[in-house]
């Protein structure tokens, strides 16, 4: 399985820290955002990762490399403009095969990657596996408990299927595996993933389940350095144990 981080965000509320360096960049406890999530890909053997970008994307690329520093082959989708969330995915297929593939968003910070109807992503690699897990779907992602910033949630988790309306509602973690089928009706450029996550989700083809391990959409200075508190803190505990 291969795994793409989204990574072409400008970064507008995190600004003037955005100005100079990619969103994906900032640190929280002494590390990139983006770094954690190759670190944790790279462990449970997702080596081969995509990465696209738009904004000041020649310094992720000069601070990343090929990826050989984490035991990982990155390529890059450079975009001249961003083309948002399905844009950038669209434009990346060709670089990402023919099997489903992994998404994360390279904003955000997680504790632990997800798992797929009980099992690891470590476990689920192998195509069969994967095949079986998706089933007929063609997304299967993950929501998590309402943000304070986000109260309203973006979508309804019921037996496992992932819908548009119903309670209570969730929000999209941004974290996701998709088919490559899922956008064989999208256009090319620009648009974004909501409205075709939406007209999937009415022909019963996103399944998904709920993330319950720390989730912190680092779109805020006030976000991001909350965060780095809370990580330095706990790393100060587990060193004192």
């Amino acid at each position: 399985m291969k795994a793409m981080i989204l990574a072409a965000g400008r970064g507008e509320r995190l600004r003037p820290l955005t100005d100079s360096l990619p969103k994906p960049l900032a640190e929280v406890a002494g590390k990139p955002l983006i770094v954690y999530h190759i670190e944790r890909l790279a462990k449970i053997g997702i080596t081969e990762i995509v990465i696209n970008h738009a904004w000041l994307g020649h310094k992720l690329e000069a601070y990343l490399g090929d990826g050989s520093a984490w035991g990982v082959s990155i390529s890059y989708s450079p975009e001249t403009e961003a083309l948002e969330t399905g844009g950038g995915i669209k434009q990346a297929l060709p670089l990402l095969g023919d099997e489903p593939f992994v998404v994360l968003n390279g904003d955000v910070y997680i504790d632990s990657l997800p798992r797929v109807k009980g099992l690891s992503l470590e476990a689920a690699l192998d195509k069969a596996r994967v095949t079986e897990l998706m089933g007929e779907h063609q997304a299967y992602l993950w929501l998590v408990d309402n943000p304070k910033q986000h109260p309203e949630g973006d979508f309804a988790l019921e037996a496992g299927k992932v819908n548009d309306s119903g309670e209570p509602r969730l929000t999209f973690s941004g974290m996701a595996i998709y088919h490559p089928r899922f956008f064989d009706d999208a256009p090319c450029g620009r648009f974004g993933l909501a409205p075709l996550l939406r007209a999937k989700m009415q022909q019963g083809l996103i399944a998904g389940e709920h993330y319950s391990h720390l989730w912190c959409d680092v779109g805020t200075l006030e976000r991001l350095q909350s965060l780095d508190a809370e990580l330095r803190a706990a790393q100060k505990h587990n060193k004192g144990c």
